[in-house]
Parts: structure tokens; C-alpha cells; sequence
């Protein structure tokens, strides 16, 4: 049996394992031990495994994972979340459907603090769905907005599958998060494009009464300064020390978690119990991620090893496919992998094949990654997965709250999100401008 059909063999064995209900990283370090150990031999199988587990977790960089996690969860606790939904909702109150802005555009803003979806889907599950259904929204649009805008959390830096995503493309996170920001502001004006579109030719779907100006709490400007300073203050800790030199993505991480610790302190939300369950908390996300990111590595090294990666490559570039035709049968297989697991699962599993085809085919490895993404996030919203509509339903605690109603409320977003990854396919400079100033 040749190298190359050795590496096939090993990716049908890694999809059988997964499907049998196998954790995906002890499937990838058994298909990958196995695969060299048949490719070469079993001593080095081990030898590789432990150089790989060195190789992988060594770096400086990995600090940045748990420190962005750690911040995260700390603005999650502090009610930074309300306060940014309460800012935008006083600025956009007179607008139609000025409630589903506003869930979009706090949820870009606390996208800027956390960089995780699933954060921000239960933050703003128990803040903006109760406050749009009292002002006569549909529970259907209010919790299908809520699991839209949350995806902005895996793209608008900081983001945690861009460091994933960085670390095995052998990119720089700094460029990757600034890849980030032109496409997350498309998919948030693509978001209130769609809000307001919905608002117009289908009522019945957004708004459960003929119109939505019911009374608003109304809050001083005092009052929104107080709520809105600590959010700047915040971002600008991060993402101006981060973007003006003074920090590398490590040392940014450890201001932010910083900075929102002391937030945490002074608004009195963190008692000791709590700040001991998010440490614990950051350390099972943390060890999780870099555990998928050491079996991602060995399995990258048994697909370079036995050269299916090089003949993937010859049979994309050299046929009648062409590089673009790989790129739309990859995105496509990311959006249908979507519907069945998670998304650094997907990505661990595809790019150590796609990467070397992309580079071959001499794409911009950093507008790959944006695509690479948006698409992946499509599948938070799709069922049967789905995970951010599955997050709102256990956040909602609503028997009522049926999983399909939050699924069509989502759909109109899928639309928008499929709608501004095909523009950034269009126009690269989206992605790619600011990173390569």
C-alpha cells in the first residue's frame, strides 16, 4: 500500500471514528500514530508524537488562548454585555426595528471584547430576547437575530478561531485580526440590511403588533457615558495597544484580561467563588484547545508524510477545476460539515489537507482564512448543530422556546452571511487591505 493511500485510508478512519461518537482529538492522534507507524514504523510514531507535542505547545504564542478566554468570561460576568445593549438601543430607538440593530451592533462592540460566539449568544439570550419580545418583536426574530449577530464573536477580533487558525496556517495572529475587521463590519451592515428588509416587506415575522415604538427605558446621557466608557476603555486596551505596537497578541491578552478584571472588581460582580469558577472554566477551554491543536499538528504531519496533500494539489491545479473550483468545493464542504460539528473540530480536520492545495494554488493564505471563517460560522446557525441556537435555547430556559422556532428565525441571517462571503470571495481587498499594511 502506497503513502498517499495510506492518508486516504487515514481520513475515512478519523470521519468512522468521529461518527461512532469518538473525541476528534484522541481520534486525530490514533489515526495519525497509526498512519506513520504503517507509513514508516512505530518508534517513529512515538518519536514524532513527542515532537510534536513539544513543537505545538512550546510557543510563547499559545499564552494568548487562555488570557483572551479569561477576558471573555470576565466581561460576561461584569454586565458589560447590557450596558453595550442598552447604549444602542437608546441611539437607534427610532429607527424601525431599531431593537434588532441595535442586538447587531452590541453584539459587534462585545465581539471586540470576548472573541467567542457562544459567549455572546448567552449574554445577549438573557438581555436583548426578553427586551425585543416586550417591545413587540417576535420571539422568532428576536432569538433568530440574538443567534445571527452572535457569529460576529468569531470574527471581529479578537477571535479565538483566527489564533487557531493562525497558529496552523504559520501566520502572524496580528495580521489575521486585522484581516478580521473589514468582513465583520460587511456581515453587520449585511445583518441590519436584513433586519431592516424584514422590517419592511414581512412584519408578521419581525413584529407581533402593526408597529414597535412602545416605551423605551430612557437613560441619561450621564447615565451612558458611565455605562459606555468602560467598553472603550476596554477595546482600546486591547485593540489600540495591540494594533499601535505597544502589545504583541500575548501581551494584549494579558492587558484585556486585566483590564476586565478590574472592571469586574469595581462594579462588585466578582466575588471569590465566581473568579474561581471562570480560572477553572478558562483552564477546561484552554487545555481542550490545545489539545485539538497538538492531534491537528500530528495529523498534519502524517497527510505531509505520506504526500496526499501534494496530490490533492496536482489533481485540483492540474485538471479542469482550477484553484477557484477548489476554494467553492471547500467552502461548500465546510458549510456542509456546519451542519454536523463544531467549528475548530472543522477546522482542524480540513486544513491540514486544504492548506498546502491553497498555498500550491498560491492563494492569499490570509483571505483563505477569512473565508475559511465566515463559512465555518455559517454552521452555528444550521441545524441539526447549530450550536449558538442550542446555546440561546439552554440560556432562554423558556419550555415554550421551541429549538425549530430559533432555526427560522436564524434562516434570514444564513442568507446574509452566504450573501458577504461571496462578496469577500469577489473582492479579497475586504479581507486582505488592512492586514497588509
Amino acid at each position: 500500500m502506497s503513502p498517499v493511500e495510506i492518508g486516504w485510508l487515514a481520513i475515512g478512519a478519523l470521519v468512522a471514528l468521529i461518527a461512532i461518537g469518538m473525541p476528534i482529538g484522541v481520534g486525530m492522534l490514533l489515526v495519525s500514530f497509526v498512519g506513520v507507524a504503517f507509513i514508516r514504523n512505530d518508534v517513529v510514531a512515538t518519536r514524532m508524537l513527542g515532537q510534536v507535542a513539544n513543537d505545538s505547545l512550546e510557543e510563547y504564542l499559545f499564552a494568548v488562548v487562555p488570557l483572551f478566554v479569561l477576558m471573555g468570561l470576565l466581561v460576561t460576568v461584569s454586565g458589560v454585555g447590557r450596558d453595550t445593549f442598552d447604549v444602542f438601543q437608546r441611539m437607534l430607538r427610532r429607527l424601525t426595528a431599531g431593537l434588532g440593530v441595535a442586538t447587531v451592533f452590541a453584539n459587534a462592540v462585545f465581539a471586540a471584547i470576548t472573541g467567542i460566539s457562544i459567549a455572546s449568544a448567552t449574554v445577549f439570550a438573557r438581555v436583548a430576547v426578553p427586551e425585543m419580545t416586550r417591545h413587540g418583536y417576535t420571539r422568532k426574530f428576536a432569538t433568530g437575530v440574538v443567534a445571527g449577530s452572535s457569529v460576529l464573536g468569531m470574527l471581529i477580533p479578537p477571535s479565538l478561531l483566527f489564533i487557531v487558525y493562525a497558529v496552523l496556517a504559520e501566520e502572524s495572529v496580528g495580521r489575521m485580526f486585522l484581516a478580521g475587521i473589514g468582513p465583520g463590519i460587511v456581515l453587520a451592515f449585511a445583518f441590519t440590511a436584513t433586519i431592516l428588509l424584514l422590517a419592511r416587506t414581512r412584519r408578521e415575522f419581525v413584529f407581533t403588533v402593526d408597529n414597535d415604538h412602545t416605551a423605551y427605558e430612557d437613560h441619561s446621557v450621564v447615565t451612558l457615558a458611565r455605562k459606555f466608557i468602560p467598553i472603550v476603555v476596554l477595546i482600546t486596551l486591547v485593540l489600540g495597544g495591540l494594533y499601535g505596537g505597544f502589545f504583541n497578541p500575548t501581551e494584549a491578552g494579558a492587558a484585556g484580561a486585566f483590564g476586565a478584571l478590574v472592571i469586574a472588581l469595581l462594579r462588585r460582580s466578582l466575588d471569590r467563588r465566581t473568579f474561581w469558577n471562570l480560572l477553572v472554566e478558562t483552564g477546561q477551554i484552554t487545555v481542550t484547545v490545545l489539545f485539538l491543536i497538538l492531534a491537528a499538528s500530528f495529523f498534519s504531519r502524517m497527510l505531509a508524510l505520506s504526500g496526499m496533500p501534494q496530490a490533492l494539489a496536482s489533481f485540483f491545479l492540474e485538471g479542469p477545476i482550477g484553484p477557484y473550483g477548489f476554494l467553492v468545493a471547500y467552502l461548500l464542504l465546510i458549510i456542509l460539515l456546519g451542519f454536523l460539528i463544531d467549528s475548530i473540530s472543522i477546522m482542524l480536520i480540513l486544513l491540514p489537507i486544504a492548506l498546502p492545495v491553497a498555498e500550491a494554488a498560491g492563494l492569499d493564505l490570509i483571505w483563505f482564512g477569512v473565508l475559511t471563517v465566515v463559512a465555518i460560522e455559517m454552521g452555528l446557525l444550521t441545524p441539526p448543530f447549530g450550536l449558538s441556537v442550542y446555546t440561546i435555547k439552554s440560556a432562554m430556559d423558556d419550555p415554550d422556546l421551541k429549538v425549530g422556532e430559533i432555526f427560522r428565525g436564524a434562516a434570514p441571517f444564513v442568507g446574509a452571511m452566504l450573501f458577504s462571503l461571496i462578496l469577500i470571495i469577489l473582492f479579497p481587498p475586504l479581507a486582505t487591505w488592512l492586514a497588509r499594511l
